[in-house]
């Protein structure tokens, strides 16, 4: 009784639920705070995207006539479900060991396409053309960024599984962390620089921002799936969306970064919390202030050409090394 308490918790409130949605909260009020300062505008308040929030929740929920109700209305509840179980699975080093017990990077991997297959599902449900649109793009941008990130995911087992003697992939996030206390960061070994270029890189694409924002992009297909949603429903998207920030930048930081300051948790915290900031600058805020938007042929092929390689050099090179 006591662990499914103690489950209940990490999704509810910490690592997950409300500890990760008020950070990316915060993040996304910082990032769009950032652009637009980088652009030379003022720029909406830090608590811009938690206004946003509220004021969806206020309104009323309307369906199209020709949608398909239920998938329409379970799809937002699916991507924010999905993100929310996904956060409790990530260690804070120094702080929370993660739900190791329940899941490990391989079920990371499989939690993680969930808002973007929600996004699908939505748009398709929608019965709106540019919603058939979106859900299209959406599927051939996730495709194109799902192979770098196993590929990275696989060197990083590979890595720590030969080092602690397993022989063979180790997916266990605890040890992943714990085999970079003891022996150095992933993140500043010359053989994981390339796969650490390649997450840089999969993290614009998987939050759908400039210039991977196709499948919603706002000056063609007007947003695209999220065309005919709002209120409450469009509000459980954007929840579910900042879960999933926390949730990737949280993950590079775990596989690249985890080191910690002392034994004392709060500021192993705080500085768990300035990475993240970190990577979000370096890979999303200063990439969309000043790229344009792919054509969607373009981005699979950036992402097949680049971070695919990068990934599978890194690879090749843990097992042959």
């Amino acid at each position: 009784m006591n662990d499914v308490l103690w489950a209940l918790f990490h999704v509810c409130v910490f690592p997950g639920g409300l500890f990760a949605l008020g950070f990316a909260l915060f993040l996304k009020g910082l990032d769009r705070r950032l652009v637009a300062r980088m652009q030379r505008r003022v720029g909406p308040p830090l608590a811009q995207p938690i206004f946003d929030i509220a004021k969806l929740l206020t309104k009323e929920t309307l369906i199209p006539k020709t949608a398909c109700k239920s998938m329409f209305l379970m799809a937002p509840v699916i991507g924010m479900t999905g993100m929310a179980a996904c956060a409790a699975f990530i260690p804070v080093p120094g702080v929370f060991d993660g739900m190791y017990m329940m899941g490990d990077l391989l079920v990371l991997f499989y939690l993680l396409p969930i808002p973007a297959i929600a996004i699908m599902l939505g748009g398709s449900a929608s019965s709106s053309p540019f919603g058939a649109i979106g859900f299209s793009r959406e599927m051939l941008i996730m495709l194109s960024y799902e192979l770098p990130l196993l590929m990275i995911l696989l060197t990083v087992a590979m890595i720590t599984g030969k080092a602690t003697g397993i022989g063979t992939a180790d997916f266990s996030l605890l040890n992943i962390v714990q085999y970079q206390t003891t022996y150095g960061q992933f993140g500043l070994n010359p053989i994981m620089i390339p796969a650490f270029i390649a997450y840089l890189m999969f993290l614009p694409g998987t939050m759908g921002v400039p210039p991977f924002d196709i499948a919603e992009s706002e000056t063609e297909i007007l947003e695209g799936p999220m065309l005919e949603y709002g209120g409450p429903l469009l509000a459980l998207f954007q929840i579910g969306n900042a879960l999933k920030i926390f949730v990737v930048l949280s993950l590079g930081v775990v596989l690249f970064f985890p080191g910690q300051l002392g034994d004392f948790w709060l500021v192993n915290l705080v500085w768990f919390m300035v990475k993240c900031f970190i990577l979000m600058f370096f890979a999303i805020s200063l990439l969309r202030s000043v790229t344009g938007r792919l054509r969607i042929d373009q981005a699979m092929m950036f992402y097949f050409k680049i971070p695919a390689v990068l990934a599978f050099i890194s690879l090749v090179l843990v097992i042959v090394v």
